[in-house]
């Protein structure tokens, strides 16, 4: 590149001194170490009118002293506090003329700028800045923005002690100014913290009732912003529920006068609606549930997802090994709890927990921590025969066959094809071997098959105690659905309880569980089962952990046993709402009972009415019983079907939870009434026979004649009768001939 018509003019610049730099951290306010005097320079400055340095040095408080270039001396202009000392007066340099700012760029590279002082203020030099009559100084206004660092120029012919001075500088500058931004930013949290104290003690004075309830305006205001889409102040309503929380907690005291407790909780419940985003029907009924303060940390523990955990497969391997093996693999985790042998509980992995080598290999699945507690409390026992009646994605099924160490089976059910698809290959992951998988409509199931051991029903549920991981619980939920379901889970707990074997030498036991924590699902269901089932009662459930069941909820009285039922919530326990209850079928269904669709058994009522049934078991004529014997085909033995026939119905009711002695108990009430008919009968017929003998001295010849009559037609019967079977045997012995013929 050509010589630019500024170099031609002025000649190159003349090299910065050290002198400059210190001046412009005096400004600034950065201390600067005392500078060693230089040679005068051959160009004269133009300065203002000299003051004593002590007069200096009170204005401005600072103790450094500089040297300029032309050798004379001048006090500090800006103490270390950054306070700006006044300006000197001088002529500013006659600026030459430039066509533009690309020549400033040839003649000053970026490369030879170094950062000094870090600052969020734009600097703006003075004239006194320049030092010479000529534009030898870049000026940094143009391309400097708010939050960048300082820039400067150094001219190449500056010496090397020179740059480390300034690298000590620059060191030095960078300390102070640290310190400086630590200071301001505690003042500033110092600041922060006492604000929000006093709008804390604002609220906490003794006798201050804080103003929680909206005016008509204010309603009205936000109702205004609701129609204009505007995002609530969360902050605001975050404190007005705490404050609200606080009220009702001390009603009589902290209430405003006038006001009824109802408002306030009117009040709370909008604001939880319009905080955490709930429908007004789920947010009232789960606050019933609790009391204000703890429904509050039930909304709040909703917000958060439950901890991840892994539950080991003891058919593989053991939770030691398995630990051990994910650890290696960058995987942080520890036990579960002390209530649970295979549980892990993960904290951070590197690696994918559902694609590392010992998930593929069945070491482990994906479970949630509240899904072990159904499979806890049931505790199926080695070479049971047990039924799971909504078993995908197998995470239960897997559970019992591992506590049954691969024996007895397992019957695992579930409605959904597709779901099944995922459930069996869970079970072939982990390597279980005693699982039958169907596909049927629990419903249905005792008439499938029937007579287990122990049955476990997770019914489905509205999902309300799974809320973190499902948000869409929030809104999609109404009263149809708490109308629904309920009604599907009583006739699902009323077919497993009818699956039940109560005569299972080691079960005999039933467990329901949802994952819902409202009481329409819980509590009322299994009032229900107990009052539709009195074979069934309520047992402990054998769980370490969990709150008992409610025995009354909003004027509901239920039945005291309910106590041993328990329920998980993610703010007490961090895993998934829950509800456990286990039952033990004490005896068989009565005969009497409704099933699961609503219709009585065809069978069991057969068997009880079998007494109103008249059946004619006597030959058609006493004649034919020698004849009948004779035929090819040959009689029938009633007495030994009869006793095939008991032996059928005795075994079809057991396959569905029935007694057998129910037939019995038919019988018996069969032979009483058959036995009450025929006194009735035997009455009559004395009765009928005292006058006849009375009319026979008047009516003989009548009676006789009658007799006559009816001793034909039976001889016309009879000899009927031959003739039809002399016909059939006709053609019998035409091919006896023709077979002797033949041969």
């Amino acid at each position: 590149m050509g010589v630019g018509r500024r170099m031609k003019k002025q000649g190159p610049p003349e090299p910065l001194s050290e002198a400059h730099f210190a001046n412009l951290k005096r400004k600034k306010g950065i201390p600067v170490d005392d500078i060693p005097a230089e040679e005068h320079s051959n160009k004269k400055r133009r300065t203002a009118p000299k003051k004593s340095e002590k007069a200096i040095k009170s204005a401005t408080g600072t103790k450094g002293v500089g040297k300029q270039a032309n050798g004379t001396k001048k006090t500090s202009s800006a103490s270390s506090n950054g306070v700006k000392a006044p300006k000197t007066k001088g002529k500013t340099a006659p600026e030459p003329q430039s066509d533009s700012d690309e020549e400033m760029d040839d003649e000053f590279d970026a490369s030879d700028l170094e950062d000094d002082i870090g600052s969020d203020d734009e600097l703006k030099l003075g004239s006194d800045f320049l030092g010479s009559d000529d534009d030898s100084v870049y000026d940094s206004d143009h391309d400097q923005d708010a939050g960048k660092k300082e820039k400067f120029v150094f001219s190449d012919d500056e010496d090397e002690d020179d740059d480390e001075r300034e690298e000590r500088l620059t060191a030095a500058n960078i300390e102070g100014l640290s310190r400086k931004l630590d200071q301001q930013r505690e003042e500033e949290a110092e600041e922060n913290e006492a604000e929000l104290r006093e709008d804390a003690m604002q609220t906490n004075i003794d006798g201050d009732k804080p103003h929680v309830l909206d005016s008509e305006d204010e309603d009205e205001d936000l109702a205004a912003k609701t129609k204009s889409l505007l995002a609530p102040d969360l902050q605001m309503l975050r404190t007005r529920i705490t404050e609200t929380i606080r009220v009702l907690e001390d009603f009589g005291e902290l209430a405003e006068e006038g006001r009824d407790r109802a408002e306030y909780t009117n009040q709370l419940l909008k604001d939880v609606c319009a905080y955490y985003g709930y429908n007004e029907f789920l947010a009232e009924k789960l606050m019933n549930l609790f009391p204000p303060r703890e429904a509050f940390a039930f909304f709040e523990a909703n917000e958060s997802a439950r901890p991840v955990v892994i539950r080991t497969n003891t058919l593989r391997t053991h939770r030691r090994d398995l630990a051990q093996a994910l650890i290696n693999r960058g995987v942080t985790l520890e036990p579960v709890g002390k209530w649970s042998k295979v549980g892990l509980q993960v904290f951070d992995s590197n690696v994918p927990l559902g694609a590392t080598p010992e998930y593929l290999a069945g070491h482990y699945i994906l479970q949630a921590a509240s899904s072990f507690l159904p499979v806890m409390a049931l505790c199926p026992q080695e070479n049971e025969r047990c039924l799971d009646m909504a078993s995908a994605p197998g995470g239960k099924t897997t559970h019992m066959a591992a506590l049954m160490k691969n024996t007895g089976v397992i019957f695992a059910n579930d409605p959904s094809k597709a779901r099944a698809k995922g459930l069996i290959g869970n079970i072939h992951r982990l390597g279980v071997r005693n699982t039958i998988v169907c596909n049927y409509d629990a419903r249905e199931f005792p008439r499938v098959m029937g007579g287990f051991d122990r049955v476990l029903l997770d019914a489905p549920c509205s999902g309300t105690g799974v809320i973190a991981k499902d948000p869409s619980v929030k809104t999609n939920r109404d009263e149809k659905d708490f109308h629904q379901l309920p009604h599907l889970q009583k006739q699902l707990l009323l077919a497993a309880i009818d699956s039940v074997n109560h005569a299972s030498k080691t079960g005999g036991y039933l467990v329901y569980s949802t994952c819902s924590v409202a009481v329409e699902e819980n509590e009322q269901v299994v009032a229900y089962a107990l009052s539709r089932r009195p074979n069934v009662r309520l047992v402990e459930t054998g769980l370490p952990f969990g709150k008992e069941g409610f025995t009354s909820f909003m004027g509901k009285e239920f039945h005291p046993s309910l106590k041993l039922t328990r329920r998980y919530y993610p703010h007490l326990y961090n895993v998934d709402g829950f509800f456990v209850a286990k039952f033990q079928k004490v005896g068989p269904t009565p005969p009497n009972a409704v099933l699961a669709n609503g219709k009585k058994d065809k069978a069991v009522s057969r068997a009880v009415d079998d007494d109103a049934m008249v059946v004619d078991k006597t030959p058609i004529a006493a004649e034919e019983d020698g004849e009948d014997s004779k035929d090819d085909f040959g009689g029938f033995d009633d007495e030994h079907d009869a006793d095939y026939i008991e032996r059928a119905r005795r075994n079809a009711m057991r396959r569905r939870g029935l007694d057998p002695r129910a037939l019995k108990k038919g019988e018996k009430k069969g032979e009483k009434k058959g036995e009450k008919k025929e006194k009735k009968e035997t009455k009559e017929e004395t009765t009928a026979d005292e006058p006849a003998k009375e009319v026979t001295k008047e009516e003989a010849p009548k009676e006789k004649a009658k007799k006559e009559k009816t001793k034909d037609t039976l001889k016309a019967k009879a000899e009927k009768v031959e003739a039809r079977i002399a016909e059939k045997e006709k053609p019998k012995e035409k091919k006896k001939d023709k077979v002797k013929a033949k041969k």
